[in-house]
């Protein structure tokens, strides 16, 4: 299973109003300057510990070696980025409708952290999960891997529903 992120006040958050990593060493947080969200690292590593697969979707331009860069000095591989460069090119292509800015079932992520009510509200419509992750909370990652394991777990129920469902139909 897939689960993603967004960057920006999800993972990427203000120290002024959100409990954050240590900044990295110089020169490195000249480069970097984007605080991680405290627990970041270890929900990550955590989540590709019990098997899942951690993307990152978001609307940033900021690009793929630049993200993967920073997490690997905090110790953190992503599995897949979907940036807005890549989310233009292949989701959006040649549509004339406007798409939204994120379809993480587009990747087939099943599960997309994300702050921003409208994407929350719009994984409803063009039926994708979603975790609304708002302010400082410390028991986000907690709360995450709950709401993966649940996910999951819906899934298998489904994938099984249909298997019996095909066996029954031979």
């Amino acid at each position: 299973m897939k689960i993603s992120f967004d960057l920006d006040e999800v993972l990427f958050v203000n120290p002024a109003s959100h409990k954050t990593e240590p900044s990295l060493p110089f020169p490195f947080n000249r480069v970097f300057t984007e605080r991680l969200r405290l627990g970041t690292p270890r929900l990550i590593n955590e989540l590709q510990r019990l098997g899942y697969e951690v993307w990152i979707y978001t609307s940033s331009y900021r690009s793929e070696k630049y993200i993967r860069r920073l997490f690997r000095l905090y110790g953190v591989h992503f599995d897949g980025i979907v940036n807005a460069q890549r989310h233009l090119r292949e989701v959006q292509r040649d549509h004339k409708t406007i798409l939204p800015q994120k379809l993480p079932n587009h990747y087939r992520i099943s599960l997309h952290v994300d702050d921003e009510t409208v994407i929350c509200s719009l994984g409803r419509q063009y039926g994708f999960q979603t975790y609304q992750l708002d302010a400082e909370d410390d028991d986000w990652e907690e709360k995450i891997i709950e709401c993966a394991k649940e996910v999951k777990e819906r899934e298998e129920r489904i994938a099984q529903m249909l298997s019996a469902s095909d066996r029954a139909h031979r």
